[in-house]
């Protein structure tokens, strides 16, 4: 084991998130303190990207406020994430999903996974 992976073995911080990918709809619940101030805001929208590995892994989501396209990074390691609810899978093709950023309206929209029982 070299150094670089020792050390993000001993900064990883275990959290109980669910298993996502890109393309799925979800809801990120995140601390936010303002001042002496704390609250939980949600972010809902896709996820675009899941990238890097251990303590450096990150995923990136966006939603629409108004008409304007909002794009945020979260680490996976990060203590300020409450909890993460996966509302729909998507049906996607790539893992990276940039060309949602140049797609407005319903053509921005990413199909659902049907699901069938065997």
């Amino acid at each position: 084991m070299n150094a670089i992976d020792y050390v993000h073995e001993q900064l990883t911080t275990k959290n109980e998130l669910p298993e996502f990918q890109s393309g799925d709809n979800i809801v990120v619940s995140y601390r936010i303190v303002e001042g002496e101030k704390e609250r939980i805001q949600k972010f809902r929208g896709n996820v675009i990207q899941i990238k890097g590995q251990g303590a450096t892994k990150t995923f990136t989501v966006r939603k629409f406020s108004g008409d304007v396209g909002v794009e945020r990074i979260f680490p996976f390691s990060s203590p300020n994430i409450v909890e993460i609810a996966v509302l729909k899978r998507g049906k996607t093709r790539r893992s990276r999903l940039y060309y949602l950023r140049d797609l407005i309206g319903k053509k921005a929209r990413i199909k659902e996974k049907k699901y069938t029982k065997k």
